[in-house]
């Protein structure tokens, strides 16, 4: 009988009686770590920043082509976030079950297919059709790469990596906007480019990624349904989803109706929204570091620090929307600390499913797209029956109110 491994790789002297265990799995060489980490962050700023988060980008251009209002634009983009949580659903139990290489693969497809539909969409429908698929994407993405960072790569550099990942989201960000700048208005070329790209990026991902498809030792299938609900929801597991909950609510205002405060109440060029957006997303790089915070600083304190800033960053941008180089800094700190906290969550995920990361990401990542779906049409309800900048307000009491709940 083999040893246990446990997912910080330790090697336990004697397994317990009766456990299944497993070969350790090998840890990649440095070079196919940097491959990993290379693919990763592509993979997550196709599936995050172009194929969903892009879509806030392009609202004041949809409500124009397709006559939405704002409830409507809040409606659809909850949709997305729908759609991610029925890809993390899925995604759970199948990322241990077909590796790591299969279901990154399937994001990438996903992805493709969503932003080429949107791009050919000849009404509301299939535009929504197309965010649906396009969202459903980044529920899959992030599982098997936490997945496979979680089991193949040596422990000093794990929450390095997953942290680095996951700001994948900000270049994304970043690319949409010149392509979005470059397409001069036709919104359609630009979301066949971010297709183009996807596509690319799925085949990069197809040949790097491993194929990781154990499960830590211990946790042999034909076992699984005998787990209690303790095992199944650890100690922290429900402090982590209300935490969650309400980061994703918070955050919700900005990336649904940030280019729409922009544009469409402030009256800023469409152009100087986009160099906004970028902003954001170049920031958003700067959530790389999430993971040297909460080992430095503590998973607690760097999340109670975070909370309140995103929240004064929400504020900010609602009172300063008229006045450009003051909102394009609010935008930045925005872009800045959401991608911290996302990295944060993953780690503080990790943390708590200590036996199953991806399980814990996928509950995290979860229970934030719940907190976005839930929250965007109320934000667009608010927008419809005051101004944005209210629901702008309310968004940046829901951050204040979620640094509350912390590790």
């Amino acid at each position: 009988m083999s040893r246990v491994v446990d997912p910080q790789g330790h090697r336990n002297a004697t397994p317990r009686p009766g456990a299944w265990t497993s070969p350790a799995p090998a840890m990649l060489s440095g070079t196919r770590t940097v491959g990993l980490a290379a693919a990763g962050l592509a993979l997550i700023a196709v599936c995050y920043g172009l194929a969903r988060f892009a879509y806030g980008l392009f609202v004041p251009a949809f409500r124009e082509a397709f006559d939405l209002d704002a409830a409507t634009a809040g409606a659809i983009a909850s949709g997305s976030y729908v759609a991610y949580c029925v890809g993390v659903v899925i995604a759970t139990p199948l990322t241990p079950r077909f590796g790591s290489k299969v279901m990154s693969v399937v994001a990438g497809v996903l992805a493709t297919a969503g932003t080429a539909l949107m791009a050919s969409a000849p009404g509301a429908g299939v535009l929504t059709l197309g965010v649906l698929i396009a969202g459903s994407s980044t529920g899959v993405a992030s599982l098997p790469l936490a997945h496979a960072i979680a089991h193949r790569v040596v422990p000093p550099l794990r929450n390095r990596l997953q942290a680095l990942v996951n700001a994948g989201t900000g270049l994304g960000v970043v690319v949409s906007g010149p392509v979005a700048l470059l397409a001069q208005g036709q919104w359609r070329l630009a979301w066949a480019a971010f297709a183009v790209i996807a596509a690319v990026v799925t085949v990069w991902v197809a040949v790097t990624v491993p194929s990781v498809r154990q499960d830590v030792a211990g946790s042999a299938p034909s076992r699984r349904a005998g787990r209690s609900w303790r095992e199944s929801l650890p100690q922290g597991s429900v402090r982590l989803v209300g935490a969650s909950v309400t980061m994703g609510a918070a955050s919700a205002a900005t990336w649904t109706f940030g280019q729409d405060l922009l544009t469409t109440t402030a009256g800023h060029a469409a152009y100087l929204s986009t160099v906004a957006w970028i902003v954001l997303g170049a920031c958003g790089l700067l959530g790389a570091f999430a993971g040297d915070a909460a080992n430095r600083f503590g998973l607690r304190t760097a999340w109670v620090v975070a909370m309140p800033a995103m929240g004064a960053a929400t504020a900010l941008l609602a009172v300063t929307a008229h006045w450009y180089v003051v909102a394009v800094i609010a935008t930045g700190l925005f872009g800045g600390v959401y991608l911290a906290l996302t990295g944060l969550l993953l780690v503080w995920g990790t943390r708590v499913f200590e036996h199953r990361p991806a399980r814990g990401v996928g509950l995290a990542f979860l229970a934030t797209a719940v907190g976005q779906a839930a929250a965007a049409p109320v934000l667009g309800w608010v927008a419809d029956h005051s101004t944005l900048a209210v629901a702008f307000w309310v968004a940046a009491g829901i951050a204040v109110v979620g640094a509350w709940s912390r590790p």
